[in-house]
């Protein structure tokens, strides 16, 4: 790697694929990311949803929001999301320090108000932030909407990041999922960079790394990356290493067209734009499976609805109850009087069967 690096006239690696926020490119995009997430930490009603599709560095933006908090704030990280509603509380109070294992769900929620309500007293601010969120299930997202519910008679406890894939507002403009996007103040989805901004993506990267030749990637080079890698950060990185690579191994001290060319070639990438089609093939539902959703979705509305009815007749099951052994006592107390009274000779429905026979 030295030898890489000294090649190119390098002190670090500009297009590593971990997450550095020494390496963050601010675009417009990104910026306004973030601002929303800021306000999110320090306003007590902040609910921030921020998407983007993989790869467009919104973990490095966690990493850097993270970085810049100061010890007022008291922060859950949740970056591994595939958890019931039980794990993902356990998560938030390890998270916080605490130790929440061996508890019930009643003892972990108990737990975690304790502790929100005791930091929101020391004048703390309480922020969850839940990287991967379009993996979460209903379960948890409705454990998030009762967090996010507490609050005093003036402002929000909890403040909540959640930052995933487009998916996620899918998820959340579901009409089970209402309650939860009504708590949400901001929403923002991180486009691609342009293709002016990945030239200058580039720029910034080669300059954080050192380079002190600023014409290592020609000018001809960005039309070329931004045709393969488009706009996405995580595609540009592993194109532009792959084509220093190329050139480091053929002893060239800069970065054509034709090396780029060639390090897509030796990818095997196809354009960003036949990507992004054959993605699109992929996940388009056909027209059957698409009548198959609504026809689920309907199903699945209506036994939320019934569910509903039948634990609003809950209550009613001890009325019932009591109800149904009075009835049986008095069933019972009916069958006693007539075998009684069709056992005694001198009562009067006897008497009367007597005269009648006789």
């Amino acid at each position: 790697m030295d030898m890489y690096l000294k090649h190119f006239g390098l002190k670090a690696q500009p297009f590593q694929l971990t997450p550095d926020i020494g390496f963050l490119f601010m675009s417009e995009a990104h910026t306004r990311a973030k601002a929303y997430m800021d306000y999110t930490v320090w306003n007590r009603e902040g609910f921030v949803v921020i998407t983007g599709e993989i790869g467009c560095g919104k973990t490095t933006l966690i990493q850097k929001v993270l970085s810049e908090l100061d010890e007022n704030v008291v922060v859950a990280k949740i970056f591994q999301t595939q958890l019931d509603e039980v794990e993902f509380l356990q998560a938030m109070l390890v998270d916080f320090g605490l130790n929440p294992f061996n508890a019930k769900k009643v003892e972990l929620l108990d737990m975690l108000n304790t502790f929100i309500l005791e930091q929101f007293v020391q004048g703390k601010q309480i922020v969850l932030i839940v990287d991967d969120a379009h993996n979460l299930s209903t379960k948890v997202l409705e454990e998030i909407r009762m967090l996010a519910g507490l609050e005093t008679r003036k402002e929000k406890i909890l403040h909540v990041i959640l930052v995933g894939q487009p998916q996620l507002n899918e998820i959340l403009d579901h009409p089970d999922m209402e309650q939860l996007i009504q708590r949400v103040k901001l929403r923002y989805d991180i486009p691609p960079l342009s293709e002016q901004e990945v030239s200058q993506y580039i720029l910034f990267r080669l300059s954080t790394a050192g380079a002190a030749d600023r014409m290592l990637f020609l000018p001809q080079t960005f039309p070329v990356i931004y045709k393969y890698g488009g706009g996405t950060p995580r595609l540009i990185n592993t194109l532009c290493d792959a084509a220093l690579t190329c050139a480091y191994a053929d002893n060239l001290p800069r970065i054509s067209a034709k090396v780029v060319e060639a390090a897509a070639s030796e990818l095997q990438w196809p354009s960003y734009s036949e990507r992004v089609d054959k993605r699109r093939q992929k996940t388009a539902p056909s027209p059957v499976d698409s009548r198959l959703h609504d026809v689920l979705s309907e199903q699945s509305r209506a036994l939320a609805t019934i569910a509903e009815q039948v634990g609003n007749l809950e209550h009613l099951a001890p009325i019932l109850a009591s109800i149904r052994m009075s009835l049986g006592a008095i069933e019972t107390s009916l069958r006693d009087f007539v075998q009684s009274q069709a056992g005694d000779p001198n009562s009067e429905s006897a008497s009367n069967s007597r005269k009648r026979t006789g």
